[in-house]
């Protein structure tokens, strides 16, 4: 791999009830818990990753689950408004009787970039898109007793920026990140990355008449870019300055580091490395069954579990 950004990493997103956020997505939708460890500025809140069996970059959706202390966010400009998860072909029906048995609140599939959809919400109101890709994804999918790997989600296929003009945001993903303008349909302009096949594609929505969005629960935190290691991560930090854009010194986030700037448009975006990965403090087979913490808060490890939720 170049020294790229590789699509995308993770998507961090807010929650209320700790317990309905991990049941849904290890449940019904059938992803593993990856990590669950604390908010690194909150340690009082937890921080679950899901993804497939190893957190592979790419398939990692994360959340700060702040139960009853959370306001409810709504979609709006300055916000990544969609997650897409790329499932297999013929999937959508099975997905579409399975999130209706779950009383999820969802659309009938629709179609845009000649891929169908199905569009949904989770229990907090994360607007959610299971995208049948054109071409068909290889990723080896986490399974679960009740989510086979003839429907399983592979990973991102796209996120979606609602922005009240595209041009400055477009030039980050080009200029900086380089992506490329791949489609266009009416006011959804499409980019993707040609360094990776899968977790490439960004698409900025244009509303111009739409109202800020809030970042509360339902809504998507940050969205974080992919490199390969901590030389690559540093280069891009010198692109981003080199822009006029803000961006934070180099963070050890335990699992990757990252770096943090918001782009023009108003969204926080991270780029973070693939290393050291999930399995730096955990085996494959155990990941996510123990409560990981940093290293700052091991000290107050029985403080913290008093308070952090339990879960079943």
């Amino acid at each position: 791999m170049e020294n790229k950004i590789l699509g995308i990493h993770h998507i961090t997103a807010i929650a209320g009830d700790a317990q309905r956020n991990h049941d849904f997505y290890t449940r019904v939708l059938g992803l593993r818990m990856v990590k669950k460890t604390v908010n690194f500025d909150d340690p009082e809140t937890y921080h679950f990753y899901f993804g497939d069996e190893t957190g592979t970059p790419g398939t990692i959706l994360t959340f700060f689950p702040w139960g009853n202390r959370v306001r409810r966010g709504w979609r709006g400009t300055q916000q990544v408004t969609e997650i897409g998860y790329a499932v297999p072909e013929g999937s959508l029906a099975f997905w579409k009787e399975r999130l209706e048995k779950n009383h999820v609140i969802l659309n009938n599939v629709a179609s845009k970039f000649g891929e169908e959809y199905l569009t949904f919400l989770d229990p907090d109101g994360l607007k959610l898109e299971l995208t049948v890709p054109k071409e068909a994804d290889t990723r080896i999918p986490w399974e679960t007793a009740e989510v086979k790997a003839e429907h399983a989600t592979r990973g991102f296929h796209h996120i979606t920026i609602t922005t009240v003009k595209k041009d400055a945001t477009a030039r980050v993903l080009t200029d900086i990140f380089g992506y490329r303008l791949l489609q266009q349909e009416v006011n959804r302009f499409r980019f993707v990355t040609d360094a990776v096949k899968q977790a490439a594609l960004v698409d900025l929505v244009e509303a111009p008449g739409e109202s800020v969005g809030f970042v509360g629960g339902g809504s998507v935190h940050h969205v974080a870019f992919r490199v390969k290691d901590e030389a690559t991560l540093m280069l891009f930090r010198e692109k981003v300055l080199a822009q006029g854009l803000n961006i934070t010194e180099k963070i050890d986030r335990n699992y990757f580091y990252s770096l943090y700037f918001r782009e023009p448009g108003g969204v926080l975006f991270e780029i973070a490395t693939d290393n050291p990965g999930f399995t730096a403090d955990e085996a494959v087979g155990d990941l996510g069954t123990g409560l990981k913490l940093p290293s700052q808060y091991e000290g107050y490890r029985k403080r913290i579990e008093s308070v952090l939720p339990q879960l079943d």
